[in-house]
């Protein structure tokens, strides 16, 4: 990925947390951020309408950031445009290609795992799923295997587990003080994702492997429980048949 200033609006370097600790491992120093807006929630079927790759430092301060808007092609649904506010007619007037974006968006992210930088991504699965399913529509080589990466919902799950609350990524920025403006915006969100890893660095480093492929690998393990914790919480209450268990999958499906 080539260097690209930070674009006006872009998120300002606002991390309202105590200075990193020499506890915390050395992959922190340079992560990348990664985030789709989309026409839907079906990985399969949805397309990409935004997306954003970046790099932070340990500050979390923007130091590279890419933006793109496509056109995917499809009607934007009334429910999607709701949430991200990008209409099919600015889509279609403004967007680029899909082919094109979804080539650019796996070439960046293909050349910060090249350089064994950690990308982040919150729920990662939905994003990572999503791209691939993408890039076959499009016939663009996928990114089969992403690594390593970093799901700050894995990890809050994992390091505390019985907090109640939802976790959306508002709801958990605001739990560790990171400042999210302009949610589901893909910059904001891949940025203020960035930030929480970091505070979840900062708080649970002494917990953290000092390899970054050895906690990926973790994260595998983790994901697979709590889909199966969940599974077991959603037979209980009725909400799904054991036999349709959740997908733990990770970090793609």
């Amino acid at each position: 990925m080539s260097d690209h200033p930070v674009a006006a609006g872009a998120p300002e370097a606002l991390f309202d947390l105590e200075e990193l600790t020499p506890r915390s491992p050395e992959w922190v120093r340079r992560i990348g951020v990664f985030d789709l807006e989309t026409t839907g929630v079906d990985v399969t079927r949805d397309r990409i309408v935004t997306a954003h790759v970046g790099v932070l430092d340990e500050t979390g301060s923007v130091i590279r950031a890419r933006s793109w808007l496509a056109d995917p092609g499809v009607e934007i649904p009334q429910g999607a445009q709701a949430v991200h506010g990008i209409s099919t007619a600015h889509a279609r007037a403004h967007g680029r290609p899909a082919p094109e974006v979804v080539a650019e968006v796996c070439a960046a992210l293909s050349e910060l795992f090249a350089a064994g930088t950690p990308i982040v991504a919150y729920n990662a699965p939905y994003d990572f799923s999503l791209l691939r399913y993408e890039a076959a529509r499009h016939s663009v080589p996928p990114i089969e295997d992403p690594s390593p990466v970093i799901d700050p919902l894995v990890l809050d799950k994992a390091f505390d587990t019985y907090r109640r609350g939802k976790r959306t990524l508002s709801v958990v920025a605001e739990h560790y003080r990171v400042v999210l403006d302009g949610a589901h915006e893909a910059a904001a969100d891949a940025v203020a994702a960035g930030r929480v890893a970091l505070a979840l660095c900062e708080r649970y480093g002494d917990l953290l492997p000092a390899a970054v492929a050895e906690l990926h690998t973790n994260q595998i393990a983790w994901a697979r429980s709590q889909a199966e914790s969940l599974t077991e919480y959603f037979v209980r209450i009725g909400r799904i048949d054991p036999l349709d268990p959740v997908d733990g999958r990770w970090p793609i499906r």
